[in-house]
């Protein structure tokens, strides 16, 4: 069996659906499965600086959505030619709409989240506002998705909110296969992570918190959290990712915590080790998620986590993460005086070493191999 992964336009793609998709083939490849990974060609929209927005959102349409399909129905030709039997693995749901040019029975479309679509149907607890042309993108998306007759979704949450928006109570080939790790991680010495913060400007105690600037991500909370704990906690608040907006701004200085904020943008994977292993406390106060990487993430490096209690958060943290409500800083901050006692602060950091044992690969690759053998009726 050959296996095709249908990734993402080489331009605009998430780094973490880059090395979500990577992670996959690298993992058939190495159990000697024949695998390749077909990416939209960047044609049009290597003619103008960006394809997020403007003319160049367009350019890169037309390389997606109409040259790709071109292609897609080429290379199947030439499979068809040699005899391969063939499994294709749409690995972003975003790119659903490419089953319309794949065999659906031999197809399997892997549903990160239904955030996007929920934000284009006017939920606003989603916190995904879309544009009128993100409202019709999302309703095919939707369609699309809904014709795969295999589909895994990350978590259960994940799938119930997609059963409900399609309209399918089950189907049988609709499964919840947990993300696995898409890179390594595990606890960096004390020597080497203290080596790495200084260079960052990091040198006292500190909270954690990685992700966007978008609204869903809530990194508000830490600030507000931090005035709320006042001089019992004087540590510094670390904010990793993309660089803190104005919106953030202006609620740090209103708070009057510039000196105690750091921002680290984009950090490389031995710095991120660093800032996990060591932080006071990782804080996930999220409003929305598919799945919630870095909470797993910061687990394996023996951090502990503070998240939010909206699902699915329990479900990826399970016993190793204390869980708030992201509405109330004053509830994260009674949970973080919690892990002040050492006991229940080691008990976190072990309950966090013992859950992520479920997001190996060897425990979720062989149910990835499962549903692209089942037969379809």
């Amino acid at each position: 069996m050959k296996i095709v992964f249908i990734g993402n336009y080489l331009k605009d793609r998430q780094e973490s659906m880059k090395r979500y998709t990577d992670m996959l083939y690298r993992e058939f490849t190495g159990l000697g499965l024949n695998c390749s990974i077909w990416n939209p060609p960047l044609f049009f929209g290597s003619l103008y600086h960006t394809t997020n927005s403007g003319f160049g959102k367009w350019l890169g349409y037309i390389d997606k959505y109409i040259l790709f399909p071109i292609i897609i129905s080429m290379q199947r030709f030439i499979l068809f030619l040699r005899g391969s039997r063939v499994c294709y693995h749409i690995t972003d749901h975003s790119n659903a709409m490419y089953i319309y040019f794949l065999p659906i029975r031999d197809t399997v479309v892997t549903c990160h989240d239904v955030l996007a679509i929920r934000g284009a149907m006017g939920f606003e607890d989603a916190y995904c506002p879309a544009s009128p042309t993100g409202v019709l993108l999302q309703k095919l998306i939707l369609k699309s998705i809904s014709k795969a007759s295999k589909v895994v979704c990350v978590s259960n949450f994940t799938l119930l909110q997609l059963r409900e928006l399609a309209g399918f109570p089950k189907r049988e080939h609709w499964v919840v296969i947990h993300n696995p790790f898409n890179a390594s991680f595990s606890p960096m010495n004390s020597s080497e992570a203290s080596y790495r913060l200084s260079s960052l400007g990091i040198d006292s105690e500190y909270i954690f918190h990685l992700g966007s600037s978008l609204d869903r991500k809530n990194r508000a909370l830490l600030v507000r959290m931090a005035n709320i704990l006042g001089d019992s906690w004087n540590g510094k608040i670390v904010f990793a990712g993309f660089p803190i907006d104005s919106t953030l701004q202006s609620i740090i200085d209103e708070c009057e915590l510039n000196d105690r904020v750091v921002s680290v943008v984009k950090p490389n994977h031995e710095s991120l080790l660093a800032l996990y292993s060591s932080c006071a406390c990782f804080i996930f106060p999220s409003f929305s998620e598919g799945f919630g990487w870095p909470i797993i993430e910061a687990q394996s490096c023996g951090a502990p986590v503070l998240a939010s209690c909206i699902e699915p958060m329990p479900e990826v943290g399970g016993e190793g993460a204390l869980y708030a409500d992201p509405n109330s800083p004053q509830e994260f901050s009674e949970k973080f005086h919690y892990l002040k006692n050492e006991t229940v602060k080691s008990n976190i950091v072990s309950a966090g070493f013992k859950n992520v044992r479920r997001f190996s690969s060897n425990e979720i690759i062989p149910k990835y191999l499962e549903i692209y053998s089942q037969s379809v009726e």
